[in-house]
């Protein structure tokens, strides 16, 4: 039974996380990061991000003992029963948190991150990996035990990997909310979001830690209150997609007044649905690369407006570049 679970252990961990994976990336209709980068996102969260959180744990449980030590010499106060609930209390979100979102500072300098949804999608991304392995070592662990087996499986699947999910996720749209804002402003951001995250981390692992001290209504509450978080932030999620919308239709439409493309294309292009139909491209124009390329000049557009004069000649280059392809594409 339990070589049975083990192998059981493996499937149950990863093939929930690619599938939370793939509704992300679907999610994000106007401009899907590309699926390469989703990849090395989710991998990190899966390999570097754990390995650095073992690090970062590991040291910071010494010098937690350190500090109890040092207090209980100096007042008596035994503080031995303190010192186990502060790991998943204060350790864990301390530690995992950044080590789970120490790929974004790759991420979000790439040429593909334009904003608050796009930092969603790869604080998600990263998350998710992180609850892929972690799930892992969970699932195996109890691999002897039938009924603690499918409760883990459960619980850690629909909350636990989807905890550090949504926390990274506060991150990486703090992230994105702040790139293109200047230095200190991502800096604050960074910090915001991570304390944010680690807010998050930190009530599920409290009250589960409560609920082994005091009794399971403490882990009912936990229960409850993490889904009103997720559908908080996916809410945030959801608003920051109108935004995208809004983005397109207005950057685009300066470009219809300008005769660049047609008049009624920013209402469509800024529609999730509509832009897929057929029959308002011209014939023998290129559907898809038209709306990724009209999207993608809607981004840099905005981008360069918050950058100001701030901003590299690399985007301001690229703006041009982008309307010179949106213009040969509509060339009958």
């Amino acid at each position: 039974m339990s070589v049975l679970l083990s192998l059981l252990s493996t499937v149950c961990a990863c093939v929930p996380m690619m599938g939370f994976l793939g509704l992300v990336w679907w999610l994000d209709r106007y401009d899907r990061e590309p699926i390469w980068l989703i990849g090395l996102t989710f991998l990190w969260g899966a390999i570097g991000g754990v390995v650095s959180a073992v690090v970062g744990s590991t040291l910071l449980q010494f010098v937690l003992a350190l500090v109890f030590g040092l207090v209980q010499a100096a007042t008596g106060m035994d503080t031995s029963p303190w010192l186990e609930p502060a790991g998943p209390v204060l350790i864990a979100p301390v530690a995992e948190e950044p080590a789970k979102a120490l790929f974004l500072a790759y991420v979000i300098w790439n040429r593909h991150f334009d904003n608050m949804t796009d930092g969603f999608v790869y604080g998600a991304a990263a998350g998710l990996g992180f609850g892929m392995t972690e799930n892992l070592l969970y699932f195996v662990g109890v691999s002897n035990d039938l009924a603690a087996w499918g409760m883990t499986v459960l619980v850690r699947t629909f909350y636990s990997a989807l905890m550090h999910a949504t926390a990274t996720s506060i991150v990486g749209a703090s992230l994105g909310f702040a790139r293109f804002r200047g230095l200190p402003a991502l800096g604050v951001a960074l910090g915001v979001g991570l304390f944010l995250a680690g807010g998050v981390h930190a009530t599920w692992n409290g009250l589960l830690t409560l609920a082994q001290i005091s009794g399971g209504q403490w882990a009912a509450l936990d229960y409850v209150l993490f889904p009103l978080e997720l559908a908080g932030v996916f809410a945030v999620f959801q608003i920051c997609l109108v935004e995208e919308s809004m983005t397109i239709r207005r950057e685009l439409q300066e470009e219809a007044a300008a005769g660049l493309i047609p008049a009624d294309h920013p209402r469509i292009l800024a529609s999730a649905v509509r832009r897929l139909f057929g029959g308002w491209v011209p014939p023998g124009v290129d559907h898809e690369l038209y709306v990724q390329t009209a999207t993608s000049l809607a981004m840099r557009k905005r981008q360069v407006r918050q950058m100001g004069h701030r901003a590299p000649e690399f985007y301001r280059d690229e703006v041009d570049r982008l309307r010179d392809q949106v213009s040969l594409l509509l060339k009958p």
